[in-house]
This record gives structure tokens, C-alpha cells and sequence, in this order.
């Protein structure tokens, strides 16, 4: 008799939980210009309370799971990103109207300059730039290595400092955020998310996903020996990888 009721409770565990995850509040809406009203395709929107991300179609209509006081992202190439809270009355109604505004983007001249190349591997070789930027790897840690640019003649024994006083300075930056560094992990998951951050080099998305500053996200990579030369010219996604990358490290040091 009691095993068949333990057997009945699980089945109303299960149930629960069913219904629990099909009665997620779908939020529905629409992407429109401010100024011409018309529709805008391939907006990204971004739940920044879930990490979850989703693409406008080609009415400039998306859905996206989120709650009552979930803020939400929206970002296109011309137009000004901004964020959405979530209220109670736009779950109620379906197609929510959400207008951005254009922007006008300055461009300043851009002067090229190629290399002058013979066709000769030998010569070429020499005048083509090389990095500088080196990666040591440290036994022992689940790591690809850390960078270290050629500016820094010690950083060698920044990469032991943060390995052996890791209080220092990753305590400083991730110990205090514990909850938006967790974050790291869902947004790695997200394809969404990934393929958005894959096409983006201003650390905007990044800076609101894990409510810090931008320039505390640099001072994460150059704490983690990463060079200049990263910091600059890489692009969201692989400053995303960079930065979780340097977080699993520090769980282990914290750990230790």
C-alpha cells in the first residue's frame, strides 16, 4: 500500500512539473520602425533575466518566454538598442508593438594601407606583422593557456600571480558578482545568443547580460593575461569565451 502511494506522488510530482514548464508565459510582440511604422526583420531580442535569445521574422514578429519584470534586449545594426521591461498587461495580450529608432552613424575616413608584397615567401614573410602575443599553459588546469602581449615584459610572472594569489584581483572582479557570472553558462548554450554575439565588437550585449562595465570586463582579460591585441580586435563571442574561460578558473582556485 505505501509503495503504491510513493508511486502515486511521484506521478503527481511529474505531472506538476509538466504543467509547470508548459504554462511558461510566452511574450509576443512586434518590431516596428519609430518612424515609418514599418516592420523590422532580424532584430535580436534578448531576455536578460533568462539568457535566452530569439530573431524577428520577417514581420518584424518574435516570441520569447519570459515573466512579469523580465527585461528584455532589442538590438539592430542602425537602430539604437533598448531594453523592455516585461509587464504584467503585455502577457495578457498577444503581438505587443515595440518601436526602435534609427540612428545616424558617422563614418570617418579609413585609410588602407597594403603591405607591398614581391611574391617572394622569404620577403613577404618579413614584412607581413606577426603577433606577439605568446600563451603559456600551466599543468594541472583544465585551460587552453593565457595570453600575455609583448607590452608586458613580466607577463610570465602575472600569469603565476594569478594562479597563486588569485584574492587579488579575480576575487575582486568575479567574487562580488557571483550571480551575473553565472550567467556565462546559459549564454555559451544559447545559439541565439552565440550567433548574435559572433557579429558584435562593442561589449554593449555583453556589459547588459552581466550587468558590469565595459571597463571592467577589460580589466577581467588583462588580469586573465590576455593581450591588448585580444582585448581590441576580438569580437563578443570570443571575449564571452575568454572571460568564461578565466571564471571556471577561478571556481577552481576558489575551491582549492
Amino acid at each position: 500500500m505505501i509503495k503504491k502511494l510513493f508511486i502515486v506522488y511521484i506521478i503527481i510530482g511529474l505531472v506538476n512539473v509538466h504543467n509547470s514548464d508548459a504554462q511558461t508565459p510566452i511574450f509576443k510582440g512586434i518590431v516596428k520602425n519609430a518612424v515609418d511604422g514599418k516592420a523590422v526583420s532580424n532584430v535580436h531580442v534578448i531576455n536578460l533575466s533568462k539568457v535566452i535569445g530569439t530573431i524577428s521574422n520577417a514581420e518584424g514578429a518574435f516570441e520569447i518566454p519570459a515573466e512579469a519584470n523580465d527585461t528584455l534586449y532589442l538590438s539592430y545594426l542602425g537602430f539604437k538598442p533598448i531594453k523592455v521591461r516585461v509587464a504584467s498587461d503585455f502577457l495578457k495580450y498577444d503581438n505587443s508593438i515595440i518601436e526602435l529608432t534609427e540612428r545616424a552613424l558617422a563614418l570617418e575616413e579609413v585609410v588602407v594601407k597594403p603591405y607591398e608584397l614581391t611574391g617572394y615567401l622569404e620577403i613577404d614573410a618579413k614584412n607581413v606583422p606577426i603577433s606577439t602575443s605568446y600563451r603559456y599553459n600551466i599543468p594541472g588546469l583544465p585551460t587552453r593557456g593565457y595570453e600575455a602581449g609583448s607590452r608586458n615584459p613580466n607577463a610570465i610572472s602575472k600569469v603565476f600571480g594569478a594562479i597563486f594569489n588569485p584574492a587579488d584581483f579575480l576575487y575582486n572582479l568575479f567574487g562580488k558578482k557571483p550571480m551575473q557570472f553565472k550567467k556565462l553558462r546559459k549564454m555559451q548554450e544559447d545559439n541565439q545568443i552565440r550567433d548574435f554575439l559572433a557579429t558584435k565588437f562593442d561589449r554593449q550585449t555583453l556589459v547588459e547580460l552581466l550587468q558590469i562595465e565595459k571597463l571592467d570586463l577589460d580589466e577581467i582579460l588583462r588580469n586573465c593575461n590576455f593581450s591588448e591585441t585580444f582585448i581590441t580586435s576580438a569580437n563578443d563571442l570570443q571575449i564571452l569565451e575568454a572571460i568564461s574561460g578565466c571564471y571556471e578558473e577561478y571556481k577552481i582556485l576558489n575551491r582549492s
